[in-house]
């Protein structure tokens, strides 16, 4: 199977020898996605707005590769600080239907450009 590259300018492109997202066969995933804003390159202000537009960004990439968030299969979650997992989780749950993906949630001690959540999914064509 050959991997395909997923690129779109309605997600942030990569800050990094990286790409937004792969596809492989009929398995979508996507890179990591922070809270940025595609059109001026700015984190959203706090964590909630953070964990949105991460989830927009995620979108964005599944669509350009002909899927969108109700083919998730598996997520993972990672956050600058587990204080905040119940307002992601919040923001996250209007995102999601049920049956909801796996998901996997991690504190990490920094992300880039000083994010405070970052969203990764593999999905389904």
């Amino acid at each position: 199977m050959n991997k395909q590259v997923i690129s779109t300018t309605s997600a942030p492109g990569a800050i990094g020898p990286y790409s937004q997202g792969i596809q492989l066969g009929d398995l979508i995933f996507t890179s990591g996605q922070l809270g940025l804003v595609p059109e001026t390159g700015q984190l959203a202000e706090g964590v909630e707005a953070q964990a949105a537009q991460s989830l927009r960004n995620v979108k964005a990439v599944l669509e350009a590769a002909g899927s969108g968030l109700d083919k998730v299969i598996k997520t993972t979650v990672f956050l600058k600080d587990m204080q905040d997992f119940a307002k992601v989780n919040e923001v996250y749950g209007s995102f999601f239907t049920e049956p909801y993906p796996a998901r996997s949630a991690v504190e990490v001690a920094r992300l880039p450009k000083d994010g405070l959540v970052e969203i990764e999914v593999i999905a389904v064509k």
